[in-house]
């Protein structure tokens, strides 16, 4: 449940609108272009009670989260990652990930993880919940990963029950249901006192995926499988082998050349020596522009960007005796549409044509080879008794072809899934009914003929008018739209140098500088703070762009802040041009916050 602004509903009214009295002027889902990747916004929820010293002694779960941040494009995923026992104890905010540096300054936050006592899972996911609500890109796949090592272990002291954090996990499930946000869960289980159950039970309730394993060893792997099968994909594996001090060679297929990335992970307890060879023989420079190197004290990650089709050769240098485990995620440049099917109501025996194939940037491939290894099913749902049905359907060469049969009154969900052994896609699903059909049969009476009154009926000036005057105001509608778009969207430009001073010490933090220009519209200062949990009071402080590269500072509840030594009402707004510097005084904290805007 995302937040709907009133411009989103103007938009949708006007939208609908348009749905209703022009339809055919809109194109259709299956038209748009739908090459491109989906990018992810992931929020990353990890326990950090004091049992996980126990659970995971040597942080092989923060090396997991690392890896996964690894794993992510660099052309606008986001993550964010919060940090719980039985309250928040530090958060990131979905940052949008740009450069390497951006990664880095992710797995940087994670270092500096501390833990503290008592456990309650309902607190990481609702905070998680909030994260997305407040800063996920509708275009983008949401997603929650939960790292949890068992049950909630409440301070006496807080009167917290079970109960009470059964209903508020429940609410923030149902939330994330809703909002179609998988979650993923990752029991560890190194006490034996896992409540595996409920993990499942709240991956199974928002279409997640849920692991346990008793050795933080495997956490890597799991997120790995989490990463791909998020995204539609498959580990690759590849087998594992033994460090003796020398160059092992692997060989890496990539099979055709809509492969966008290649994610190559080297697992292993001690670091590795990798060198990399493209098809022709040729040594590749690592790290270089096509492939990006990320290191950990327990995994290596080669990202290869567009690579060529065909066997690669990978040599790995381990310490001796050291085990070294391999795999290997595709990102593909591939979708697989589905046929529209002529129509949406059925009679019981009917049969169905269908026909799937794939495409790249919307348009029907045309490359055969990508067909060869591939297996396709149409999967029936019966959406009155929930039985699912696989049909087997034939590989043309360059399409998949089969038929159903309608087999009773139900309403029906039919998804087409191909796959091979890097990757899977499935088609949009698309419902058919056959409930109606009797009522849309013949009565058996004849359709009248239209009288000689009838054909002589005159011209509808009234409906021409009408038709007239919902043109217009769909003209006008769209007009103020555009106008309100281009605000909602308008862009910041400069950047805004931070400072906290704590009021009981008097210490002063070091300048942060925070560029603007990744935000639209507006902002809040708790956003520009990184929601931190101990500054949500400046939630209220909303900043906007103004002309001339200014921008306008002002308080939803009233308020004032400090510009040159006075006190200054900003409850109406407050602009600020290049080298102002105001204060910001907190109560509920005791901190205040100095704000100088460069341009």
């Amino acid at each position: 449940m995302f937040r709907t602004t009133k411009i989103t509903l103007r938009l949708l009214l006007v939208f609908s609108l348009l749905l209703i009295y022009f339809p055919h002027s809109l194109p259709s889902a299956d038209a748009a272009g739908t090459g491109q990747t989906s990018q992810i916004d992931a929020v990353l929820v990890v326990d950090v009670s004091n049992s996980m010293n126990k659970s995971d002694t040597g942080k092989i779960g923060n090396e997991a989260m690392k890896m996964f941040i690894d794993m992510l494009s660099t052309k606008g995923d986001k993550v964010g990652i919060v940090a719980y026992t039985d309250k928040i104890e530090r958060e990131k905010a979905l940052l949008e990930i740009k450069s390497p540096a951006d990664k880095e300054d992710l797995k940087q936050f994670i270092d500096g993880l501390n833990r503290g006592p008592y456990t309650d899972i309902a607190v990481g996911v609702r905070e998680a919940m909030k994260v997305l609500q407040n800063s996920a890109d509708p275009n983008h796949e949401p997603m929650i990963v939960l790292l949890a090592d068992g049950n909630n272990d409440f301070n006496k002291n807080s009167g917290r029950t079970q109960s009470e954090s059964d209903k508020e996990l429940s609410q923030a499930v149902q939330e994330a249901k809703d909002a179609g946000i998988p979650i993923y869960t990752i029991g560890l289980n190194a006490d034996g006192k896992l409540n595996k159950e409920a993990l499942a039970d709240l991956a199974k309730q928002t279409d997640g995926k849920s692991f346990s394993t008793n050795t933080a060893d495997d956490l890597p792997q799991i997120l790995s499988e989490i990463f791909a099968s998020h995204l539609k994909l498959k580990v690759v594996p590849i087998p594992s082998m033994t460090g003796n001090g020398k160059f092992q060679e692997v060989t890496i297929n990539v099979p055709n050349a809509n492969v966008l990335e290649a994610n190559i992970s080297i697992m292993s307890s001690k670091p590795v020596e990798t060198v990399l060879v493209d098809p022709n023989g040729t040594e590749v420079a690592v790290p270089s522009d096509k492939v990006l190197l990320s290191k950990s004290k327990s995994y290596s990650l080669l990202k290869l960007l567009t690579p060529a089709e065909g066997d690669w050769k990978l040599k790995v240098k381990g310490a001796s005796k050291d085990k070294i485990d391999i795999n290997l995620v595709f990102n593909y440049d591939l979708e697989l549409d589905l046929d529209p099917i002529p129509s949406k109501t059925y009679k019981k025996g009917d049969k169905i044509d269908i026909l799937a194939y794939l495409t790249s940037n919307g348009q029907k491939l045309p490359n055969t080879e990508l067909y060869t290894n591939m297996n396709a099913v149409l999967i029936v749902k019966d959406l009155d008794t929930g039985d699912t049905e696989e049909i087997k359907l034939n590989n043309t060469g360059d399409s998949f072809e089969g038929s159903y049969s309608i087999a009773d009154k139900h309403d029906y969900e039919l998804v087409v899934r191909a796959e091979e052994k890097s990757f899977y896609r499935e088609t949009e699903p698309v419902k058919i009914s056959t409930k109606s059909a009797s009522s849309a049969g013949s009565t058996g009476t004849s359709t009248p003929k239209p009288t000689d009154v009838e054909k002589a009926k005159p011209f509808p000036v009234m409906t021409v008018v009408i038709w007239a005057l919902i043109i217009i105001v769909l003209l006008i509608a769209a007009f103020v739209i555009m106008r309100m778009v281009r605000k909602e969207n308008k862009g910041f430009v400069g950047q805004l140098v931070i400072e906290i001073r704590d009021e009981n010490t008097n210490e002063k933090s070091f300048p942060q500088y925070k560029k603007l220009g990744a935000f639209k519209g507006k902002f809040n200062l708790h956003q520009l703070l990184q929601l931190a949990p101990e500054l949500k009071e400046t939630e209220g402080f909303i900043f906007t762009p103004g002309p001339n590269d200014r921008i306008i500072i002002r308080s939803q509840g009233g308020g004032t802040l400090e510009k040159s030594g006075r006190a200054v009402d900003i409850s109406k707004g407050l602009e600020l041009k290049g080298g102002d510097r105001i204060t910001v005084p907190l109560n509920q904290s005791d901190k205040t916050i100095f704000l100088e805007y460069l341009v």
